[in-house]
């Protein structure tokens, strides 16, 4: 049986990025860059301002206290230039152009200012609270590769060099497909054999939490011909289908069966880990992706964060070595493992005076959402691990992205 991570590599190899097209700032973020963004200009394009204050030559003010001559002032976006001459200085607000002449800037608290005159109580060394023409960076630089995620900072990276529109990848268009007999929506009053279906509004709360918004997400019957018709024809119409139950050997399992009536290739149906060893995933000759999780809301959305989700990350254009989100946490408390596969703990982030830990959750079945509701993710036990002991790192999946 395949283990998680040759799982993993065997999405990397078939999970290609999608095509790309071109948006304005407002519509990019989430995107991932096709395209490198190179500064315009250099990065300062010139000796600016670090602070309000006075522009000064440094050797006027060789002893203290001096008076300096006001010669004028260069505000923010102003484009004077008045010089500073021996004996002189010009008042410069944050963010102003260094006037020629001038080899520091005095903060305006170390000064007295009257009657056109100011007063001097600290001598600077040269360059101080001068920020260098390009010391950020120099014209043609690359700011953002190709790839980036882009955030909040990185939009402004891209205003700041005058990038209004990006080229960016095309994020997958994904469709949910629950299966059971059993299932009912939400609002329906249930009966003692029926279940509403939390699987379906999860799974698209997660999507757009990690950036796929607008989902399609609808209910299937255990039925061969109509899973098999409702795949082909989600398929034509996403990048990505997610089928929840159905996945595993049972009498009414037909979701392999239905991916194989379809021409899918299944590149591994079964993996080494608890919960969700019966997770399934298939390519098309088209390239689209196809994820069968179990039924069981934990085992769904482990198998949606450990194989899912990087097929997602990649087909959107961010390099493989990120597709997984991971963080490395200190256990909070020690925690044992029967071994012989990997497993995945609920666990809770908890921040103290020693940084953050990882609480385990404890959790009766991979069916119990109350306790998942408790958690914030996942612990990873290695298949060989025994026990860890508290304050020991642990590999941490979190079901939320933390930014």
């Amino acid at each position: 049986m395949i283990t998680p991570c040759d799982a993993v590599r065997l999405i990397l190899k078939h999970a290609r990025p999608l095509g790309a097209r071109r948006v304005g700032l407002t519509d990019a973020l989430g995107h991932c860059l096709a395209e490198d963004v190179r500064a315009d200009r250099d990065l300062p394009p010139a000796d600016r301002s670090a602070m309000d204050g006075y522009a000064v030559r440094c050797a006027d003010l060789a002893k203290l206290p001096c008076d300096l001559r006001l010669k004028g002032e260069v505000a923010a976006g102003s484009p004077a230039r008045p010089r500073v001459t021996p004996g002189s200085c010009v008042r410069v607000l944050t963010g102003a152009n260094v006037p020629p002449g001038a080899d520091a800037v005095v903060m305006v608290e170390q000064t007295a200012a009257r009657n056109g005159h100011v007063t001097f109580h600290g001598r600077p060394s040269p360059g101080a609270n001068i920020l260098r023409q390009g010391e950020d960076a120099r014209k043609g630089a690359t700011l953002l590769r190709k790839g980036t995620l882009l955030g909040p900072i990185q939009i402004g990276t891209c205003a700041a060099v005058g990038k209004a529109r990006v080229l960016v990848r095309r994020r997958p268009r994904v469709a949910v497909l629950c299966t059971g007999e059993e299932l009912r929506a939400p609002e329906a009053s249930v009966r003692a054999h029926e279940v509403r279906n939390s699987n379906g509004p999860m799974l698209c709360a997660a999507l757009e939490a990690w950036g796929y918004p607008n989902a399609t997400c609808v209910t299937v019957p255990d039925d061969a011909a109509l899973l098999t018709g409702a795949l082909r024809g989600h398929l034509a119409r996403h990048d990505v289908v997610l089928l929840t139950g159905g996945v595993s050997v049972g009498n009414y399992d037909f979701v392999r069966k239905a991916v194989d009536r379809i021409g899918a290739t299944v590149r591994f149906h079964g993996v080494a880990m608890k919960p969700g060893k019966p997770c399934l995933y298939a390519t098309t000759r088209k390239g689209k992706q196809i994820f069968g999780l179990p039924g069981n809301p934990l085992s769904a959305m482990n198998g949606f964060h450990e194989f899912a989700l990087v097929a997602l990350r990649r087909l959107s254009g961010l390099p493989p070595g990120e597709c997984q989100p991971s963080l490395r946490v200190a256990l909070a408390s020690p925690i044992t493992s029967p071994g012989g596969r990997v497993r995945y703990l609920l666990a809770r982030l908890a921040w103290g005076d020693d940084g953050v830990r990882a609480e385990p959750v404890p959790t009766h079945s991979s069916a119990d959402l109350v306790a998942g509701g408790r958690a914030d993710g996942a612990l990873v036990v290695p298949a060989d691990a025994r026990e860890m002991a508290a304050g020991s790192l642990a590999e941490f999946r979190p079901w939320r992205p933390w930014r």
